[in-house]
C-alpha cells in the first residue's frame, strides 16, 4: 500500500530541523511554591533521527516531551516543529504513552488506527480502514484488527498504539517510556519491533527512557538528563555497533554512561575494563537515583 504524502515536511536536508527545542523552561506551580521542572534545555532533532532522552525519574523528561506535544507551555524558550512555534497538540506530533490504557475501549484495533486516520488525514472510512488493517498486520495483530482494547494483553495493546502513530505518519513520534510496563521479554521484542519499523519508514523520533541499555538500543543519539531541575548533561552518538546488545562497542559505551550518571558510585566502573560486557535482561542498568 503507498505511503500517504509527508505532512508539511521539507524535502531532507532543506530548512530547518523537524524539531528544535531553544533555552526551554518549565515550571509549575504547587501549594510550596513554584518548581521547576525543566531549565534551560536545547537540542534538535534531524530528519530520520531517534534521539533518546535518558534520565532519571523526576528528571522533566516526560514533562518536556509532553510539551514537545503541545500538551504544556514553556515557561520560556521555545519549541519549534520544522521551524514553526509549537503552540498546541496537532496531528504532526503522535504521541505513545506507558499506560495501556491509551486505546479508545469503543473501537476495535483496526477501528482505532482508522480513527486516528480520519481525524489526523481526512481520509475517508474505505481507505482508513484499509491501511489501518495493513498497520495492524505490520505489527502482528494481523489476526486482532476486530478486537476490542479489554480482550488484547499489554504488549498487543502497545503494538495498536504503535501502529496508530506510525499510520498516521506524523513529522515526529514521540514516545514516552512505552515499554516501561512490559515484561522483561516483551519490552526486548517490542524495541526490536520499533526499531524496525522506524528503519523501515525512516521516522523521526524523540523516545523517553530511564534504562541506559533501551537509550543505546533504540537511539542514534543519547541525551542524559540531570536530575530534578532537568538540564542536558551529557550527549552521547550512538554508532550502529554500538546499538547491538552483547557486542563490546555496546558494553563500552553502557560504561561510560553508567559512569557518568553514577560516577564512583558504582565499584564496577573502577574496572570496568576488566569486566565482560553484561547485557542480559538481568543486568538492565536504570537510572533511579539522584547523584
Amino acid at each position: 500500500m503507498g505511503r500517504l504524502p509527508p505532512q508539511n515536511q521539507p524535502a531532507a536536508g532543506d530548512g530547518p530541523p523537524p524539531l528544535a527545542v531553544e533555552h526551554v523552561t518549565l515550571r509549575y506551580q504547587t501549594d510550596a511554591g513554584t518548581v521547576t521542572a525543566v531549565e534551560d534545555v536545547s537540542f534538535t532533532i534531524d530528519a530520520g533521527e531517534r534521539l533518546a532522552l535518558l534520565g532519571p525519574s523526576g528528571c522533566g523528561k516526560s514533562t518536556l516531551l509532553r510539551a514537545v506535544a503541545g500538551f504544556l507551555k514553556t515557561s520560556s524558550g521555545e519549541i519549534r516543529l520544522h521551524g514553526a512555534p509549537v503552540r498546541a497538540p496537532g496531528p504532526d506530533r503522535m504521541v505513545v504513552f506507558q499506560e495501556f490504557d491509551q486505546l479508545l475501549p469503543w473501537r476495535t484495533v483496526a477501528g482505532n488506527i482508522a480513527f486516528a486516520l480520519r481525524r489526523a488525514r481526512g481520509l475517508g472510512r474505505a481507505e482508513s480502514f484499509e491501511r489501518a488493517r495493513d498497520w495492524a498486520g505490520r505489527v502482528g495483530l494481523g489476526g486482532f484488527a476486530d478486537a476490542y482494547p479489554h480482550t488484547l494483553s499489554g504488549g498487543m495493546k502497545q503494538r495498536c498504539a504503535i501502529a496508530r502513530a506510525f499510520a498516521v505518519q506524523p513529522a515526529i513520534l514521540l514516545m514516552d517510556e512505552p515499554f516501561a510496563a512490559l515484561d522483561a521479554l516483551s519490552r526486548r521484542r517490542m524495541q526490536d519491533e520499533l526499531l524496525a519499523l522506524c528503519e523501515e519508514t525512516g521516522a523521526t523520533c524523540l523516545f523517553v527512557t530511564h534504562a541506559i541499555d533501551e537509550a543505546l538500543h533504540v537511539g542514534t543519539r543519547v541525551l542524559v538528563m540531570t536530575p530534578h531541575p532537568g538540564r542536558i548533561g551529557a550527549e552521547y552518538a550512538v554508532p550502529d555497533a554500538a546499538r547491538q546488545r552483547g557486542t563490546p562497542d555496546f558494553g563500552r559505551l553502557e560504561m561510560e554512561i553508567q559512569q557518568r550518571i553514577f560516577g564512583a558510585a558504582l565499584p564496577e566502573a573502577k574496572t570496568a575494563a576488566s569486566l565482560p560486557a553484561r547485557t542480559d535482561a538481568h543486568h538492565r542498568v536504570e537510572v533511579t537515583h539522584n547523584v
